[in-house]
């Protein structure tokens, strides 16, 4: 989802390793009678310039302001590059690297995400470049290139594809003969940290943080004296606990050097059982689902309570990445949302629960970062999650993550999730149209392999682009065929009717791209639900369970004199 209007959504320096040894020197046995010593050789070096990008973006250039430095994912360190492709840029990020003429370099970096690619030009010989299309975990890009007689730079880039997902790089490496400003020096014992403090914690968890510590690399968590976890960031969560009972933590930071002495211990107590979230309102037959924002970009801003009684599911959108990986909190933008308090927030949550609402929390956005590719961000994900719930009150959680999902860990995550918050739990998803075209895409194979605990799957058919629909026929979004022919491929590819419902902007300002009027999404319920008023497309069955309708979202809805919910949800609640 969309954070913008027009286009909707929302250091320390790392230890680098000296390829083959520091100086191969020759032996004093090599001194001969004419008084001559074999000459010094110098090793293979990285030339490449904050290569962990650990100084923000200093020695690059992104351009268009595409590229930035963050805290998750990364490789190693505390840092990575994430650039994030438009649709007349390729979010291209670039470095003058100095080199030795008529030598050989290797070039490798470490990528996720969307599309990346790497390469270097200006060699004097042969450019070159390597690709991927996108993955969901650390890959290595490789390839090398030798210098031409004259050269002495050359410019190493990584760059995305025009339109599509956020890529991230990590550990850039332009290894070969010193051109002449060397490795950046190694590193010294770090400091302890500072500023431990303990965060949401669970019946079997304690979330930690800490202050950033110059020169680290990783961290050490201790719980009661022995070594509980690591981390590469400056957050923790340490499992594995006693219901309330204290336990007492510190941490020590790490690098190629060795390990600090442990900060001062604190002490925090784990939850008492029996204190979460109780099972919300039962989801209609038929529902809509919108999204609440929790930021001002333009649309009316709103209390929850200002929210229609036509919607069934309100996503709070959106709750915030940690350092951890996989680990989300929430922060109410109260001073965007003219003052709205938390104990407001809190009360309006119940309200709306009182009123046979759900409010769930909403992962992601368009520039949300969470990561759940590991084991460890599986847990510290249901962990973080489960604790929102009980905290605030939400019925359950909804997937929006649009710059890389993991079926395995996120569907462990969800697992896990469950097994905490019982049957009750509302689970949603947002995928754009690009996810759901087989069911071999990460984010179909989660909503398959959670389809007994799974809500409903509200596809996003906006800020698209012509799609194949299920027989096999490209369809240009912003029309009924484009909807209906599009549902039928999840409908076709194992997803209950149930579990599957029509994502829409509320307004022409709400997306980029993809809005269709309200009797549009009605026509496109009426002919997968009735087989009526279909286009061109018709599908070879009804399905007369199917779940609903969504919406980004109820502020961009209220800006438009709620237009889209006064249509759409009277017919959605009309639905056999």
């Amino acid at each position: 989802m969309e954070r913008s209007a027009g286009r909707s959504r929302r250091r320390r320096r790392r230890s680098r390793s000296v390829l083959g040894g520091t100086l191969a020197v020759a032996t004093a046995a090599a001194l001969t009678v004419t008084g001559l010593v074999s000459t010094a050789q110098a090793a293979d070096v990285n030339n490449a310039k904050n290569a962990g990008f650990e100084s923000g973006l200093a020695n690059w250039t992104c351009s268009g302001g595409s590229g930035a430095a963050v805290s998750s994912p990364v490789r190693s360190g505390t840092s990575a590059l994430k650039a994030t492709p438009a649709g007349q840029d390729n979010a291209k990020c670039s470095q003058s690297v100095k080199v030795k003429p008529n030598s050989t370099y290797a070039l490798s970096s470490w990528v996720q995400g969307g599309y990346a690619y790497l390469g270097a030009s200006g060699t004097g010989t042969t450019d070159v470049s390597t690709w991927t299309p996108g993955s969901s975990s650390w890959t290595k890009l490789s390839t090398s290139f030798t210098t031409g007689a004259n050269t002495t730079s050359v410019t190493v880039y990584t760059h995305g594809w025009y339109g599509q997902a956020a890529y991230f790089a990590d550990d850039i490496e332009v290894t070969g003969p010193d051109g002449g400003g060397g490795e950046e020096p190694g590193p010294v014992i770090p400091a302890a940290p500072a500023g431990l403090t303990a965060g949401a914690t669970t019946t079997s968890s304690v979330a930690l943080s800490w202050n950033a510590v110059s020169g680290a690399t990783g961290y050490k968590v201790y719980r009661n004296g022995a070594q509980a976890t690591t981390s590469t960031g400056t957050s923790a969560t340490v499992t594995g606990l006693t219901a309330d009972t204290a336990y007492e933590f510190s941490v020590s930071a790490t690098n190629a050097a060795g390990e600090s002495v442990k900060s001062a211990a604190i002490s925090a107590r784990t939850a008492k059982e029996g204190t979460g979230p109780g099972p919300g309102p039962a989801v209609p037959k038929h529902a809509v689902t919108g999204y609440w924002q929790n930021f001002n970009n333009g649309a009316a801003v709103q209390k929850l309570t200002d929210v229609p009684a036509d919607y069934d599911i309100i996503a709070v959108s959106f709750a915030d990445a940690t350092p951890t990986p996989g680990q989300v909190t929430f922060n109410l933008d109260t001073a965007g949302l003219n003052g709205y308090t938390d104990a407001q927030f809190r009360a309006d949550i119940k309200t709306k629960q009182a009123q046979g609402k759900n409010v769930i929390i909403s992962i992601g956005g368009e520039l949300g970062t969470v990561r759940v590719d590991n084991d460890a961000s599986a847990t510290a994900f249901a962990d973080s999650v489960y604790a929102l719930m009980r905290d605030y009150g939400f019925n359950g959680v909804d997937i929006d993550l649009e710059n890389g999902l993991n079926a395995t860990y996120m569907t462990k995550a969800l697992r896990q999730l469950s097994a905490k918050a019982g049957s009750g739990l509302v689970i949603t998803m947002a995928p754009q149209t690009i996810d759901m075209q087989s069911t071999s895409g990460e984010y179909f194979k989660t909503a398959l392999n959670i389809k007994d605990i799974l809500t409903v799957v509200n596809m996003q058919y906006y800020n698209s682009g012509s799609m194949l629909g299920c027989d096999g026929k490209v369809y240009s979004q912003g029309s009924v065929d484009f909807l209906t022919a599009l549902a039928c491929i999840q409908l076709e590819g194992g997803l209950d009717p149930s579990q599957v419902g029509i994502g829409v902007p509320a307004s022409t300002r709400g997306a980029g791209s993809g809005y269709v009027a309200p009797s549009i999404v009605n026509a496109a319920l009426d002919c997968l639900t009735k087989g009526t008023n279909c286009g061109s497309f018709k599908p070879s069955k009804t399905y007369p369970s199917l779940r609903g309708a969504m919406t980004w979202s109820t502020n961009w809805d209220a800006t438009a004199g709620f237009a889209w919910s006064k249509a759409v949800g009277p017919h959605v609640r009309s639905l056999p």
